[in-house]
């Protein structure tokens, strides 16, 4: 990866992060803490990593994204905008009566969306029959799924671990969100993980680690993942609830809550990216 690919990218990563800010405020309400911690990610995906066509978002050889943690939508709505899935403008309708941008990302009204997700622990399921689907048919699209931490706490992400790890299904890359906070306080408070890594791995499954800030270890990470063909992979993505606010950063009263005015204010001027139209896509 060259410098200015990276460079690109962390751009993006930052005009995400003032569209969710501006999304939130304008909505009066949902999740920045836990969207704001999964921009990197979300970035690194569709900016470099899947194949896509926005222009065709229902493209039968594309790879397939699924938000698990649908509380994030404000996240995945941003990256989708930016990538020209759909008109940027539409995310100052968020939340809003009429609106497509709902506060859990719906496949019937949104461009891009695979799936509708809310209900936390489904999404990984989802995306282990959406990888069999692909293999029953010859296809070699991938799919990637995001969980919470927190989500780890559902038996359902279990029963889908043990399914993806016994059909062998290598075409799946999870990316779990280690933010460390859930709505009710810490995971460790609330029901403890560890040892995560060795959990996934006892489940099956290839494990690595990475920064979920950092674009070289998250690109990184991918082409680990992809490089396995006889199990699923989890990335286990170390962030922080909050990343790129600092007064929200790893404060859990911000799981959930929209900015005043004067705390939008103070949002976007810690994101150093106020760019134009033209300058701030890729």
């Amino acid at each position: 990866m060259d410098k200015a690919r990276i460079a690109m990218l962390e751009r993006t990563a930052t005009q995400v992060r003032i569209d969710v800010v501006k999304m939130i405020t304008a909505g009066g309400s949902g999740h920045p803490g836990g969207s704001l911690s999964a921009v990197d990610i979300l970035t690194a995906l569709f900016f470099h990593v899947m194949r896509v066509r926005p222009e065709r978002p229902t493209w039968e050889d594309r790879d397939r994204f699924i938000l698990s943690k649908g509380h994030a939508a404000p996240a995945l709505y941003a990256v989708l905008a930016e990538r020209g899935y759909f008109p940027v403008d539409w995310l100052g309708t968020f939340s809003g009566d009429g609106s497509r941008l709902q506060k859990h990302p719906d496949m019937k009204l949104v461009p891009g969306i695979e799936i509708s997700t809310g209900a936390l622990g489904l999404g990984l399921s989802v995306a282990v029959g959406v990888a069999l689907d692909g293999r029953l048919r010859g296809k070699d699209y991938r799919v990637y799924v995001m969980i919470g931490d927190g989500e780890n706490d559902e038996g359902q992400i279990w029963e889908a671990a043990m399914s993806a790890a016994h059909f062998r299904v290598s075409k799946v890359t999870a990316f779990l969100d280690r933010n460390g906070l859930q709505v009710d306080g810490t995971t460790d408070e609330v029901m403890s993980l560890s040892p995560l890594s060795d959990k996934w791995r006892a489940f099956g499954w290839h494990v690595v680690e990475a920064d979920g800030h950092d674009m070289r270890r998250i690109l990184s990470a991918v082409s680990e993942a992809h490089s396995v063909t006889d199990r699923p992979s989890m990335i286990i993505a170390k962030t922080v609830k909050g990343k790129g606010v600092p007064f929200i950063e790893n404060r859990v009263e911000w799981h959930a809550g929209s900015f005043t005015p004067d705390q939008e204010k103070n949002a976007l001027a810690s994101l150093p990216l106020q760019a134009s139209d033209a300058e701030r896509r890729p």
